[in-house]
């Protein structure tokens, strides 16, 4: 959500924004709400300060024995609340037309966002690791779909039978697999200092309005009920845990992480990455969520894509990173940076971690707030960063499709095997 009164004065700073992400904003309908809002106000507190007047008066009338005029000015009192009623509740809805219009209003990109409109102007920062050559180990890589089905560990038919398109059963290793990811994401994270939780999977519209699901995205989420949903990941759960709260500045940054299940329709997605594990409408993923104040913010998303970094790295799979430019920038973001992971069945890379600092945009909807009295009078809004550290099923697929062998098993990364009872290597199960 963006500042009102920074929109009114200075609406050439979202005109300059929305540019940028190659979109656009109802400016003429935001000034003309904004206008009509101003002139409610002024009639209101022009009629209250005749109300005033008028209450006194009638006292004064009354002292002088003048009953009849004090009936008539208290008539004129009545008819001047009935007045300031009826424009305080069309301020109320000018006012809920312009949250709504600025509800689905994208954030502001930061300065040093790249410019471009689409992901083509994303700009590269960093390779870490080589991609295996494949034809120099005398064998062609097969996709994770083929291995995990050969493995007996993918089944995807029987989540078709069980569900429908786009969901997938993980049997024997397949499932051991998943679950080791999981923990392994989890203690790395609670050792750099990240406090654990374990959110509901359903939210309520308020709790995905504050991180900016709703309303613009609401075709994207599995309703439950008219005003309940299922998440699509941990940072809606994590970062709503302090709406409508102060938080103490001494204490922050507050670094979060969640294991949940996240649900998605994927709408407009047909046809993309429909082979696999890599767009499911449900998946696991281990979320990162930090609170931290505007000052420490940026350097807070440098730690968190160094988060990502360190469990590709400790799993030794190739990966690149990528800054977001204006025009590919989520909704809630004012930058962003990707981490994907190479997939020889894509022969490229894959977002498998998306970290972004959403400065104050996710706080001023969500209502987080911190203060500071050795800093500062009142509160502040705290800004809020999130990412995925990471998705157990894009993690799984690269594991998959870069350990595996010529004879068609897969070779278990080391740092897993412990949390896999030293498994070494996934083979056919009988």
């Amino acid at each position: 959500m963006h500042d009102m009164r920074l929109l009114r004065d200075h609406p050439e700073i979202l005109d300059a924004a929305m540019k940028r992400r190659n979109g656009s904003w109802d400016r003429e309908g935001f000034l003309e709400l904004d206008q009509k809002r101003r002139t409610a106000i002024a009639e209101v507190e022009s009629l209250q300060a005749q109300r005033n007047a008028d209450s006194k008066a009638i006292g004064a009338l009354m002292k002088e024995g003048k009953a009849a005029e004090a009936e008539k000015a208290k008539e004129l009192v009545r008819e001047l609340n009935d007045r300031i009623a009826v424009l305080d509740t069309e301020r109320d809805e000018i006012e809920s037309q312009m949250t709504k219009l600025l509800s689905k209003i994208p954030n502001i990109p930061a300065d040093c966002v790249p410019e471009g409109p689409d992901e083509t102007y994303n700009v590269e920062v960093k390779r870490w690791g080589t991609p295996r050559d494949f034809a120099a180990d005398g064998f062609k890589a097969k996709p994770h779909w083929d291995l995990g089905t050969a493995l007996g560990i993918l089944d995807f038919d029987r989540g078709i039978k069980l569900v429908g398109s786009r969901f997938t059963v993980l049997a024997g290793k397949g499932a051991t697999l998943e679950r080791a990811l999981i923990n392994f994401f989890l203690e790395t994270h609670l050792a750099h200092g990240f406090k654990e939780f374990w959110p509901p999977v359903i939210a309520n519209y308020d709790t995905l309005y504050g991180t900016g699901q709703l309303p613009k995205f609401e075709e994207d989420l599995f309703h439950v009920e008219p005003d309940m949903y299922l998440i699509p990941t941990a940072e809606v759960a994590l970062t709503n845990l302090h709406r409508d709260e102060v938080l103490d500045g001494s204490k922050l940054p507050l670094r979060y992480t969640a294991f949940t299940p996240c649900f998605r329709e994927e709408a407009g997605s047909a046809g993309r990455d429909t082979r696999g594990i890599i767009r499911q409408h449900e998946f696991d993923k281990v979320e990162m969520v930090k609170f931290a104040t505007p000052e420490t913010s940026d350097d807070e998303l440098a730690s968190m894509v160094e988060e990502a970094e360190l469990l590709l790295q400790t799993l030794e799979l190739p990966y690149r990173i990528i800054n977001l430019c204006g025009g590919d920038l989520g909704f809630s973001a004012r930058q962003t940076f990707d981490v994907e992971v190479w997939l020889p069945s894509y022969n490229s890379y894959k977002e498998i971690s998306s970290c972004s600092n959403c400065g104050d945009f996710q706080a001023r909807r969500a209502n987080i707030k911190y203060s500071d009295p050795a800093n500062f009078k009142g509160t502040r809004l705290v800004h809020t960063l999130n990412g995925s550290g990471l998705p157990a099923g894009r993690t799984m697929a690269a594991i998959l499709e870069n350990y595996q062998n010529a004879d068609g098993t897969v070779t278990i990364p080391k740092a897993l095997r412990p949390y896999m009872g030293g498994l070494e290597l996934i083979e056919p199960e009988a």
